[in-house]
Order: C-alpha cells, then sequence, then structure tokens
C-alpha cells in the first residue's frame, strides 16, 4: 500500500544528522517499507529494498549506515550506498541504485511528495 501523497513520515529533527529511519505502510503483498537518511547535506529517501536481492537493508530498525555513518550498507550482502544518491559504491550490486523515494520538508516535517 502507498502512502497518501503529502503523508507526514516525521518531524525532521526525530532524525540526526546523520541519520536513519524506517517507514512501513501496509500489509502482507501490499506492504511498502522505505527509510529516510540525513546527513549534514540533506535529507533522502529510498525504497528499504536492495537491488541486488530485494531484501530489506537494515538489520535491526532504523539502522542503515555504516558505522561511521558516510554510507548506507545492506546488512545482508554488505552492499554500500551513496547517501546522496543511493548509488552502490561497493559490493554484489555495485554500480546499480536504490530506488529514490521523492519527499519535501515542510515547516519541520519530512513528507511524501509523490
Amino acid at each position: 500500500m502507498s502512502p497518501a501523497r503529502h503523508t507526514v513520515l516525521c518531524r525532521l529533527d526525530e532524525i540526526p544528522a546523520p541519520g536513519s529511519k524506517g517507514f512501513t505502510f501496509g500489509a502482507g503483498a501490499g506492504r511498502r517499507d522505505i527509510f529516510v537518511v540525513r546527513d549534514a547535506n540533506g535529507v533522502y529517501a529510498y525504497d528499504n529494498s536492495c537491488p541486488h536481492t530485494g531484501g530489506p537493508l537494515d538489520w535491526t530498525p532504523d539502522r542503515f549506515l555504516t558505522l561511521d555513518k558516510r554510507l548506507i550498507l545492506c546488512a545482508t550482502h554488505g552492499a554500500l550506498f551513496r547517501v546522496r544518491d543511493g548509488y552502490c559504491v561497493g559490493g554484489p550490486c555495485a554500480g546499480r541504485s536504490l530506488a529514490a523515494v521523492r519527499i519535501s520538508i515542510v515547516d519541520g516535517e519530512i513528507r511524501l511528495n509523490a
């Protein structure tokens, strides 16, 4: 199930910079998982699905970043993705990208744009 346009995901200050947070909408076959990452340069959102296997990236809730918090990490296979564009820079899906989710920040809230 895709959430409605302009759905508020959370307040911007709920995600540290750098940091990440996951969100789930729907259940069963209609379930959709996304995550938001924040760094010093901005806030970005992606489908929580590795381009290699289609499985989720997080190994524990809201943990999408490497220990140094510079890259997104797929906990299953160790693939590494840039925060700013989701491009895989290492691992079994090198050269592929995470599917971006359009978001905006309005009145201090992170909202879906699509």
